[in-house]
């Protein structure tokens, strides 16, 4: 049986460099791996991001790709990329989905599982 799954990593850091808390401007690095955990090659066509501050401001971002490529991912094959958000918090969290497309013609979703962008040495 054919089978299509995506599972996705994310390693995240705080930019302190490109940050200016005092004008409200927090700066996240963020790598993910997606791998193709399922049987059947996929092609990443679009993705999906739910940015959300301390504030409960939300920003959405729909495009194509990942870092300007669509990756497509055979079975047990991986693919890493970093990229950035910049909140108004030191405190957020991001989550959505990569919109694929398996060789089979099936689309499906990879969800991103939500995760926290958080400046380093506050009180949780």
């Amino acid at each position: 049986m054919a089978e299509h799954r995506i599972s996705v990593d994310v390693d995240t850091t705080y930019v302190e460099e490109q940050s200016e808390p005092r004008e409200g401007r927090y700066v996240f690095a963020y790598t993910i791996t997606i791998r193709n955990v399922g049987t059947v090659p996929a092609k990443l066509l679009t993705r999906h991001w739910i940015i959300t501050d301390a504030n409960g401001k939300v920003q959405e971002v729909r495009g194509d790709g990942v870092v300007g490529e669509q990756p497509h991912l055979k079975p047990g094959q991986g693919f890493r990329y970093s990229s950035g958000a910049v909140l108004e918090t030191p405190v957020g969290a991001m989550q959505g989905s990569y919109q694929m497309l398996a060789d089979d013609g099936r689309r499906f979703d990879a969800p991103i599982p939500p995760f926290r962008l958080s400046m380093p040495g506050l009180v949780n």
